[in-house]
């Protein structure tokens, strides 16, 4: 196991990850990052209401694309599936990192 050094929403996490991992875990934490910026200030925000607000703007972009790709005139296919088990996965990894916090 790795650990990743996060800055989101101007607070530092540690997340444990699978080695080889690392890279991949810092870009979903750019992501996280990313989308929390756009939400304005979140200094009075608790970290797992941050990370939740987070994952709902991630989680409505990704409905989004699925929309668009199941509506497209030739959609790639398994690409909802694919995207479904994506999204679980982060889920899951939210809401582990979100029961740390809270700890």
């Amino acid at each position: 196991m790795s650990n990743v050094k996060l800055e989101i929403g101007g607070r530092q996490f540690t997340v444990a990850c699978a080695e080889g991992e690392e890279d991949h875990v810092t870009g979903l934490g750019e992501m996280i990052a990313a989308k929390i910026s756009t939400m304005g200030d979140v200094a009075g925000q608790s970290e797992s209401r941050m990370l939740l607000f987070a994952a709902l703007l991630l989680a409505d972009e990704l409905h989004d694309a699925n929309s668009r790709a199941t509506n497209s005139a030739a959609p790639q296919p398994g690409l909802s599936q694919l995207s479904a088990q994506r999204l679980d996965e982060i889920a899951e990894r939210l809401e582990n990192l979100a029961s740390r916090l809270e700890s």
